[in-house]
């Protein structure tokens, strides 16, 4: 198993940890982030990445790998190629995650969902969704980070390859706004 330390080393090593003041995806605020896109840019630490995610599952007879974009596509990529399966990725249309590119999942089709980093876990909910409306079986949920702080229950395993404890505020709450502290919001969604 890849340990943790190594992990730490290569978001460090690649600029993919951060240090300020920064407006997340699910509007919350915190003083550190986790741009995965800086870390997933050099193949071969994505592939080392995705071997050792794929690995903790490579006994639950995965068929198929399912990430959101941004983030989850390249994991997902980096996991299915060490399975020995099908990659696909959720888009947002209209609002919502849903298949398309002619990507779709059968009755009974064993999916293992993935993300880059998990922080309130509303992307991975929606991929979670779009599988079982398809008629597939989530298997479990697996990430590069869990920065969720152990709130995300999905009633399937969740194996990550490094948990953060890293504080986040509602926007009104937060100490950094307090301060006048400038916010970035360096993530996909705006």
């Amino acid at each position: 198993m890849l340990a943790e330390e190594r992990v730490l080393h290569l978001l460090r090593k690649t600029g993919a940890l951060l240090d300020g003041h920064f407006k997340l995806t699910s509007g919350r605020h915190s003083n550190r982030y986790i741009q995965c896109a800086q870390l997933l840019q050099y193949p071969q630490y994505a592939a080392e990445l995705g071997a050792a995610l794929g690995g903790r599952f490579a006994g639950e007879d995965v068929q198929a790998v399912v990430g959101p974009a941004m983030g989850g596509i390249l994991v997902s990529y980096e996991v299915a190629r060490h399975l020995g399966v099908r990659s696909l990725f959720t888009e947002r249309d209209g609002g919502g995650m849903t298949l398309r590119r002619g990507f779709a999942l059968d009755e009974g089709e064993r999916v293992l969902v993935v993300e880059d980093v998990i922080t309130t876990g509303g992307s991975v909910e929606e991929v979670l969704a779009v599988v079982r409306e398809h008629g597939a079986v989530p298997v479990g949920v697996g990430a590069l980070a869990d920065r969720s702080g152990g709130k995300v229950c999905w009633m399937v395993r969740l194996e990550a390859l490094i948990k953060l404890n890293v504080s986040s505020y509602p926007a009104e709450e937060c100490p950094l706004c307090q301060e006048g502290m400038p916010v970035v919001k360096p993530g996909s969604r705006s």
